[in-house]
């Protein structure tokens, strides 16, 4: 809530993460991944695309920007002049006139401005308070059904992709790691027979320092994906590597570079060649056994 405020209070114009970091936390040590996760769940909650954002802008290297419009709350008794705008609802068959300003009229108005302000903002963090609590309770449900059977392993063409690690010099491309991250899950999931976990799922142990085979026993896949994002002057490069979740053995790894001119291509192209490489090898592995 309070990120959202800070954005929604410098609409239209850019804030830097140091800045939300400043606001936001300012008595804590948190890193630039804090302010990631919150703005992510931001877009979540609003159902906002980063690609063609219309609540959140992601302005590379610099920070992020309101880019909805952001006004003050009115409706109908606004328009009888109480909002404070300074116009009022004549007569029947009258024009708009000018509202009285003296004190008689102006003191009952702040009062009546000042409470409609503090009902607006309670009824704001009550929607972002509820929205968080259905986030988690979706997240926990995908959970409890992957565990309890759902998504249990009857064949060996189960895999989770967990989010891709940025080891870029200050963690600069986290954005594409996590869109590299959702292309493979979307692509998977598109092999006929494959059963592929969603993000909410996969992304629900990013940060967390939790074994193989804990998180696919929770998830319900013989096979995890995981891999890491590098780059170096205007090159990229995607490291992917597949593990059998009973044994922790590593049964296929690879590595993409691509030049970074273009980054939904190279999102495309790399999820595509591991997709192949993957089903290729899921594919064998069943076979043998």
């Amino acid at each position: 809530m309070r990120v959202l405020v800070c954005l929604a209070e410098r609409a239209g114009e850019v804030v830097s993460s140091e800045e939300l970091l400043n606001r936001v936390w300012p008595d804590v040590t948190v890193s630039q991944d804090s302010v990631y996760q919150a703005v992510a769940s931001l877009r979540r909650l609003l159902g906002d695309d980063p690609k063609q954002p219309a609540y959140i802008a992601t302005v590379p290297r610099l920070g992020y920007r309101m880019v909805a419009t952001v006004g003050p709350w009115t409706d109908s008794w606004a328009e009888s002049g109480a909002a404070g705008t300074g116009i009022s609802r004549g007569s029947k068959g009258e024009g708009p006139r000018q509202a009285r300003s003296d004190s008689t009229t102006s003191g009952p108005r702040l009062r009546s401005g000042l409470l409609w302000a503090g009902a607006l903002g309670l009824a704001l963090v009550v929607i972002v308070v509820v929205a968080f609590q259905a986030r988690g309770k979706v997240a926990n449900n995908d959970l409890g059904r992957a565990s309890s059977g759902v998504g249990d392993p009857q064949t060996e063409k189960s895999v989770a992709v967990l989010p891709f690690l940025d080891l870029t010099e200050g963690m600069h491309e986290e954005e594409f790691a996590d869109g590299m991250t959702e292309e493979l899950i979307g692509k998977l999931s598109k092999v006929p027979g494959f059963m592929v976990p969603g993000p909410t799922s996969s992304f629900y142990f990013k940060g967390k320092q939790v074994p193989i085979a804990d998180i696919a026993k929770k998830l319900g896949v013989a096979y995890v994906l995981d891999g890491s994002v590098r780059k170096s002057g205007g090159r990229i490069r995607v490291a992917a590597r597949l593990v059998r979740a009973d044994n922790g053995y590593v049964i296929w790894t690879e590595s993409y570079d691509r030049p970074f001119d273009d980054i939904l291509m190279v999102q495309d192209d790399i999820a595509g060649e591991v997709t192949k490489a993957l089903r290729a090898s899921i594919e064998s592995g069943a076979r043998a056994d």
